[in-house]
């Protein structure tokens, strides 16, 4: 199983972890941090709509917020499945 982080724990960002799993078991998004109680599921459909465009089917997602921008968290999720595929070191 493949597994790649993109972000930080500093302000105004966001640590993303991105775990393969087995086919047909789908999209599972877990948000922690301090905007995940008023904004998750803005996040959620963000992170959904990333990982859907890049034609990914079965992955975990973990993301810990720290107050990351939209664009921040789609730039993250990005880099992290992109990182679990074998790309941008």
């Amino acid at each position: 199983m493949n597994t790649a982080q993109a972000g930080t724990l500093e302000s105004m960002d966001c640590l993303v972890t991105v775990s393969q799993t087995a086919p047909g078991v789908g999209v599972k998004i877990k948000i922690t941090g301090s905007s995940a109680v008023r904004f998750k599921s803005a996040m959620e459909k963000k992170t959904a709509e990333v990982i859907a465009s890049m034609g990914v089917k079965d992955i975990d997602v973990s993301i810990q917020d720290n107050g990351a921008l939209d664009i921040v968290l789609g730039a993250r999720v990005e880099a992290a499945v992109k990182r679990m595929m074998g790309g941008d070191k």
